[in-house]
């Protein structure tokens, strides 16, 4: 059982198709729908890093 689940993933693994444009509007139309969802986090932690970035480089260019 385990050797047939082995072959078949290492199959997946050598296919060499390339994706179609269904798959990549799917995976675009996810990452948008996990952006539009989570937008609130993601802004926060944008805003804490830029905030960050902004007191290094005060430090920097004062010190």
């Amino acid at each position: 059982m385990l050797t047939l689940a082995w072959s078949k993933a290492k199959a997946f693994w050598k296919q060499e198709d390339g994706l179609g444009m269904l798959e990549m509007i799917l995976i675009i139309a996810v990452i948008i729908i996990i952006a539009l969802l989570f937008r609130k986090e993601l802004l926060r932690i944008v805003q804490r890093l830029l905030n960050k970035v902004d007191q290094k480089s005060d430090e920097v260019f004062t010190g």
